[in-house]
């Protein structure tokens, strides 16, 4: 008898791996649960949940062309159960769980940054505080500048020196 997709079949769990489960079905025919099919909470171990020469009921979820069944525990099982805590771990109670602080916005930002031509040219023009900016900017160029002709690199091969 081929196994139409859909169908719902008795078996015998035949053999586990780390990936799944094998399951002979009634009518001799031979197919797989893999790992993420067998129910709908995590699974870490499946060997925790099926044991070999267990009776399984399944849907049959696919039929390749070469006659590998796919098997499906998990599409079986109702809404309900499958929102119960995972496999092999407990259910952490809501007591235990650490309490969230209460959110507090960041206090407002009274100024951009700390740079110099703010603080000291506060009533001046753009113009003004754009030169500034420029004759400090130039400043700390020229600093740099003058660190790399005495050796100084960013490359840290002491500038150039062999």
């Amino acid at each position: 008898m081929a196994m139409s997709v859909g169908a719902i079949v008795n078996g015998k769990v035949t053999g586990i791996t780390n990936f799944g489960a094998f399951v002979e079905t009634e009518d001799g025919t031979r197919g797989m649960i893999h790992i993420s099919e067998v129910s709908r909470s995590y699974v870490e171990d499946i060997k925790t949940v099926l044991k070999v020469g267990q009776a399984v009921t399944v849907k049959v979820i696919s039929v390749a062309d070469d006659g590998k069944v796919a098997l499906s525990l998990k599409q079986l099982e109702k809404k309900e159960e499958g929102k119960r805590a995972p496999a092999g771990r407990k259910p952490r109670p809501r007591d235990a769980q650490k309490p969230r602080k209460k959110y507090e916005p960041a206090p407002p930002v009274t100024s951009p940054g700390d740079f110099e031509w703010q603080s000291s040219s506060v009533g001046g023009s753009f113009e003004d505080m754009m030169s500034k900016f420029k004759r400090t900017s130039e400043d700390k160029m020229s600093d740099l500048k003058r660190g790399e002709s005495r050796g100084y690199s960013r490359r840290g091969n002491g500038g150039g020196r062999k």
